[in-house]
């Protein structure tokens, strides 16, 4: 049985998504942030050396990194949320998939720890602006005209990006952006998205 070590109010959220869009089976191990450091309790590292979650634990395999758990979880269970290989969709979505974490939530991250320095992080503001911006305006321009980053039906890529628009939410920062608005809407309504947040417990991001 595969097994999703939950983070509350984590990126862990969309794999319990996924699992529950392709209907595959699975468990539930819970941990909580500690209330004043808001970091991961220290049974993760346990699961994986680096004490991070989403992590998955499948038949003795322990596979972590959001992007890897999609492409494995997808391809575990059939690849219906996954363009064929070999096809430009593929490409991008591929693209996309690498995209989330290696570029898009840099500046976000970036604003998170620097709003802790106060005043004293103040001179890095406008150029992580610049940056959010910029990045926000890519993924806004690819919404354009469609409902998800590929098309129609949602794909593992919108899986992978679902926590971008969640943390601009967070941030306050969302209503400038009106396509990523009304996809995380579309996300959000999804029956699927629903019965993981019931299973996965409360989480706050972009509600």
């Amino acid at each position: 049985m595969l097994v999703v070590h939950h983070l509350n109010e984590s990126r862990s959220q969309r794999i319990l998504w996924l699992l529950e869009e392709l209907g595959a089976p699975y468990e539930i191990a819970f941990h909580q942030r500690d209330a004043e450091t808001r970091l991961a309790p220290p049974e993760l590292v346990a699961i994986h050396p680096l004490g991070k979650s989403p992590v998955i634990v499948d038949d003795g395999r322990v596979v972590h990194e959001s992007g890897a758990i999609i492409d494995y979880i997808i391809r575990k269970h059939g690849g219906r949320l996954a363009p064929a290989p070999g096809t430009a969709a593929h490409e991008t979505y591929l693209q996309w998939l690498h995209y989330a974490e290696g570029s898009a939530m840099l500046p976000l991250m970036m604003l998170m720890y620097v709003m802790r320095l106060g005043e004293a992080g103040a001179p890095l503001h406008p150029r992580i602006e610049s940056e959010i911006a910029n990045h926000m305006s890519y993924v806004e321009g690819a919404l354009a005209g469609r409902d998800y980053l590929l098309g129609d039906e949602p794909t593992g890529a919108d899986v992978q990006m679902s926590f971008i628009p969640e943390v601009l939410k967070a941030f306050g920062k969302l209503d400038a952006y009106p396509n990523m608005a009304a996809w995380i809407e579309r996300i959000h309504a999804r029956p699927a998205w629903k019965a993981g947040l019931d299973k996965g417990g409360p989480y706050s991001l972009g509600r």
